[in-house]
């Protein structure tokens, strides 16, 4: 049952949900709105115990008129196969490189939020011609605190999936009122409803506690990631932040000097989804660096 469509899972978003047959995680659904002006722009989803595409769903549903727009269930989440498997750093950048190279088929404007702007900083680092610019939303990775090494991690994993104790915790985890409350934390006020709902629908589909399990072991997180994955980039790139409850921001100074390349910009007052919470501010922020971007100067003032 995991492996097969999620049939009882109704999209995240009013849009065309498209289908690639990936080398290392099979199915891979998306979301797409083509148009034939300007670059591609591809959205993606957070990792957590319950995202998908819905969490881009206000950029999407801003560009969808103005450009071809994709945003893919990442494995293991939403509409994309899920099930058994090694869920690592390495398999999402492959992931990202292949629909990039086989769904979009162009250099495009990638968005990643939180702990996917690592992914896709490592796939950047591979194929950096696919990658006209990349923005970062509230990214992991600029904090001074390190994710577990990979022996703790395995431990970690090993717990979390023992046959009397994984089921019963994931039930936990993606309660109604569990989600509404990690949710809450990235908003002023109350999550919007249907962001809980979706996200609860979504943790109650067959084999939904897979990839998560590896992200709740900090398997798929990576030790110095500034150093290793962000300082070494040559594309164009943004990130967009503020207060995040989860993510800290104390190394962005740091990143900042690296180069010209790199360029941040405080979307004030936001939680972790600046898009949500601030969408005009997040895509004036948008339109700007992008417009420098494609000058060849990724113009976006660090504030």
């Amino acid at each position: 049952m995991s492996d097969r469509p999620q049939q009882g899972l109704a999209p995240a978003i009013d849009a065309p949900v498209e289908e690639l047959e990936t080398a290392r995680a099979g199915r891979l659904c998306y979301y797409v709105s083509r148009s034939r002006r300007e670059r591609p722009l591809v959205l993606l989803h957070s990792i957590n115990a319950a995202p998908s595409a819905m969490e881009m769903k206000p950029l999407f549903d801003h560009y969808r008129e103005k450009r071809t727009v994709f945003a893919p269930d990442l494995p293991g989440f939403g509409l994309s196969r899920r099930g058994p498997r090694d869920y690592e750093p390495a398999l999402y950048a492959e992931v990202i490189l292949e629909f990039l190279q086989r769904a979009v088929g162009r250099s495009a404007d990638v968005v990643a939020l939180s702990l996917s702007a690592e992914f896709a900083a490592r796939a950047a680092l591979l194929e950096p011609e696919l990658f006209a610019s990349l923005t970062l939303i509230s990214p992991t990775g600029l904090g001074r605190r390190e994710p577990p090494g990979e022996r703790t991690s395995a431990r970690l994993h090993r717990l979390f999936t023992l046959p009397l104790l994984d089921s019963g915790l994931f039930r936990l985890l993606t309660s109604k009122a569990s989600i509404r409350y990690f949710l809450n934390l990235n908003f002023a006020g109350e999550a919007p409803a249907e962001m809980v709902d979706y996200a609860w629908a979504t943790a109650h589909q067959p084999g939904a506690r897979h990839a998560p399990f590896a992200f709740l072991s900090g398997r798929l997180f990576s030790r110095r990631a500034r150093i290793t994955l962000y300082q070494p980039l040559e594309v164009p790139a943004l990130v967009l932040y503020d207060e995040d409850p989860n993510v800290s921001f104390d190394c962005l100074p740091q990143l900042l000097d690296v180069g010209d390349c790199w360029h941040a910009v405080r979307i004030r007052p936001s939680h972790g989804l600046p898009h949500w919470e601030q969408p005009e501010q997040t895509v004036a922020a948008l339109d700007t660096f992008w417009r420098g971007a494609s000058q060849g100067r990724g113009a976006a003032a660090a504030r």
